[in-house]
């Protein structure tokens, strides 16, 4: 029977046998929202953060396209972190909706944090971000990524340099990557957030349901296989899941490209790439599901979906004006 993945079926932990019902009053919650400019390691820091893949990852900018919501325990604090676009100077309209996109997700957080690649911490991007963020009214914190490619005097010099462009309460020197020292993160958020009771289960580690997740692995396995063949603007859509009697699931989602010549890429010779694409995308979508999983690739062009309001709207962005 084919049907469209329940809302509330979201990506989860391993069941465990505790069941949270009423929280004590000393519980705390809130939104932590992560911003930065593309490829300074947003998506890579939300995974350590949560323990688990929660949000794509791929060295081509720009990816993540609409707020990717993380969901992490530490102690008595449930931090739901907001993984936003990369913020940089838009030029086309999808550049300039996942732009507002990722300042509407600071501005409606309870803690901002603002992630710096220290190899580019003086980037014209990274100027413009720090003078932006004065507008910002809400807490914040610094994190410098990738410490382990600089050595630690630089990194001195540049925390010196960068708080002396922003208020942050506190500096963390992490490398998402490896996992170094991304706890800190998690243990002073778990005293700084609200009180107030949980909004999510234990177990769930992303608001976003499987069949996003679903859309946005495949769409990573065509990034790390097409990087410097594709536009970005490539997108995928799920278009089918069917649970099937013997516990699989059928999965048929669509790639979208803007030009033929593109679709010819994505195909391969002889179905070769697609094939890639589709093996490593199937393997990593069962891991999440939890199930066996049958999926299914197609390609087609849709031309100047770009300009299509609708497209924005499945993507949860607004439709920026011309």
């Amino acid at each position: 029977m084919m049907r469209d993945f329940p809302a509330d079926a979201a990506y989860r932990r391993p069941m465990t046998d505790i069941e949270i019902t009423d929280q004590p009053v000393t519980t705390r919650c809130g939104f932590v929202a992560l911003i930065g400019v593309p490829n300074a390691g947003k998506s890579t820091l939300i995974n350590a953060l949560v323990g688990s893949k929660v949000s794509i990852v791929s060295r081509k900018v720009q990816t993540t396209r609409t707020q990717v919501r993380g969901i992490a325990i530490a102690g008595s604090a449930q931090i739901i972190f907001v993984d936003t676009p990369g913020i940089f100077a838009p030029k086309r309209r999808l550049e300039r909706a996942m732009v507002d996109k990722a300042w509407g997700g600071a501005g409606d957080a309870d803690i901002v944090g603002v992630l710096i690649d220290v190899r580019r911490a003086e980037h014209e991007d990274n100027v413009a971000l720090l003078e932006k963020l004065a507008a910002i009214r809400q807490r914040k914190f610094l994190v410098l990524n990738k410490i382990d490619t600089v050595p630690r005097d630089e990194l001195l010099a540049i925390s010196e340099a960068l708080n002396g462009k922003g208020d942050f309460e506190a500096t963390f020197m992490v490398s998402a990557l490896n996992g170094d020292r991304v706890d800190d993160i998690s243990k002073w958020l778990a005293e700084k957030l609200p009180y107030g009771p949980w909004l999510y289960p234990e177990d769930q580690i992303s608001d976003a349901p499987l069949r996003f997740l679903a859309s946005e692995i495949t769409r990573e396995k065509i990034y790390e296989r097409l990087h410097d063949e594709l536009p970005y603007r490539s997108t995928v859509e799920t278009d089918q899941w069917t649970e099937k009697k013997d516990g699989s699931v059928r999965i048929e989602q669509t790639i979208y490209v803007e030009r033929e010549s593109q679709r010819k890429i994505v195909l391969g010779e002889g179905g070769k790439t697609i094939k890639s694409i589709g093996s490593a995308a199937r393997k990593e979508i069962a891991e999440a599901a939890e199930q066996k999983v049958h999926l299914f690739l197609f390609v087609k062009v849709r031309e100047n979906w770009e300009n299509d309001p609708a497209r924005y709207r499945e993507m949860g962005l607004d439709y920026p004006k011309a």
